[in-house]
């Protein structure tokens, strides 16, 4: 089975009669369902977002049958199109349709639990090395960030910078923060991007959008408990949602934490109020997945003296090398804070506070959907957006990575090693990890 690119809509089974829906369970026995499912998930699901997306099909579209194709490559388009990781929020959405909008805790919970434990253990296990034994490991593993980072920029690049417009408008992003290293410019700088694709691209949105009509014409999602006008299962299958006040509730939510957190974090001198306004505008203004967080989880930990810049990049290191979302970098983050709260308890604090607002920005958005896809300057402005978060990630590609990854000449030929197994042999992240902290004990 060939992994499902991003946007992309999932192949069609192998299997031409996969056979009858699953049927819903009672509520309680449903969530227990869902967060099982996702736990498997959490702890098997390697290779970052592109892969999870696999993974996700084969589970639940294949085996479980508890969405149709159709269904799957809708919540992908979704997912998409709003900021925070999409693997996690397309299992949020796979949850609530099987639970409600508690399903989407649960599935969360499930599918995140493995990799935030193994962060979590992997920032204590950085806090007590010793770097005059451990330097060369720790060496090993900025390098290896490097290159995984790399791979990223590159193929993300040919991809949502396919013309010289984008291209530029990602170039001139790049060059600006290295320029100009403001905590607040990378989210500015995404919304300038969007506003620009909202007039420069406005043609092939409605492109876009007409394309998208017409293969697939929009049809309502049910509340949690009110029935869809026309059948959007086959016979016999029942689907949850969101009910549409809980919607209501959510983006309210969402938006009031948005603005108002700043404000309450400068009025009150709170290392907590701090860290969570930091890690919860980053989780809110990330477009792209679990790599484009780097540049903005940099800003607000490196940039704000909370995280060293050496911690900082050899924890990015370490979070190719486990399962579940790279999103779980957070809890690694908040267990090496220079700043009360740290340990498990600022791990988990940090964790909570990036993936709050993708969950809450899920539900709220969930039952207009359907109306929000057929809007072309929506679409015109992600693809300008889209380029804009491109040159962030070119700029975090520099710093922090480059600028710590490769101090010397050696660690360079470590960065060049991990590329050739990246690029060229087409191996997993984790085992290129692994393999370049070894090198890197050794020559570094």
């Amino acid at each position: 089975m060939q992994p499902t690119g991003p946007g992309q809509p999932a192949t069609a089974p192998d299997d031409p009669d996969p056979g009858a829906p699953a049927p819903l369970l009672p509520l309680p026995l449903a969530l227990v369902q869902v967060f099982l499912v996702s736990l498997r998930l959490g702890c098997t699901s390697f290779g970052g977002p592109v892969a999870h997306l696999a993974y996700f099909r084969e589970a639940y579209v294949q085996r479980l049958r508890w969405l149709t194709e159709r269904d799957y490559a809708d919540l992908v388009a979704l997912c998409q199109f709003l900021p925070g990781p999409t693997s996690s929020q397309i299992g949020m959405g796979i949850g609530v349709r099987r639970a409600g909008s508690l399903g989407a805790l649960a599935a969360f919970t499930g599918f995140t639990l493995p990799s935030a434990l193994l962060m979590i253990a992997a920032g204590y296990g950085v806090l007590a090395l010793d770097p005059a034994r451990f330097g060369g490991v720790l060496a090993g593993l900025k390098a290896a960030a490097v290159a995984v980072v790399a791979q990223a920029v590159w193929h993300m690049g040919r991809s949502l910078c396919p013309d010289r417009t984008r291209l530029t408008l990602a170039l001139l992003t790049a060059a600006t923060l290295a320029l100009l290293p403001f905590a607040l410019l990378p989210p500015l700088l995404i919304a300038l991007g969007g506003l620009f694709g909202c007039w420069w691209f406005r043609q092939q949105g409605r492109e876009q959008v007409d394309a998208a009509l017409e293969s697939q014409p929009a049809r309502p999602l049910p509340g949690d408990d009110e029935p869809a006008t026309e059948p959007a299962e086959p016979a016999g299958l029942t689907v949850r949602g969101v009910h549409p006040r809980i919607a209501r509730y959510c983006l309210t939510a969402f938006f009031s934490l948005l603005v108002g957190l700043p404000m309450i974090a400068l009025e009150f001198d709170s290392g907590w109020l701090r860290q969570f306004d930091s890690f919860y505008r980053a989780g809110s203004l990330v477009f792209g997945g679990g790599h484009v967080v780097l540049p903005l989880l940099d800003r607000e930990t490196v940039g704000g003296g909370m995280v060293d810049p050496s911690a900082f990049v050899a924890g990015y290191g370490l979070a190719q090398a486990v399962p579940g979302p790279l999103f779980s970098f957070a809890g690694y983050l908040g267990t090496v804070m220079q700043m009360d709260p740290t340990g498990w308890k600022g791990g988990l604090w940090c964790l909570a506070a990036l993936f709050v607002p993708s969950m809450l920005l899920l539900l709220g958005i969930l039952p207009a959907w359907e109306g929000l896809r057929r809007i072309a300057p929506v679409r015109a402005g992600l693809m300008g957006a889209n380029a804009t978060v491109v040159g962030l990630l070119l700029a975090a590609l520099y710093h922090p990575i480059w600028t710590f990854g490769v101090p010397k000449p050696a660690a360079f030929a470590v960065v060049l090693l991990a590329w050739i197994m990246l690029q060229g042999f087409r191996l997993p992240a984790w085992l290129v990890v692994i393999a370049a902290a070894a090198v890197g004990g050794w020559l570094l």
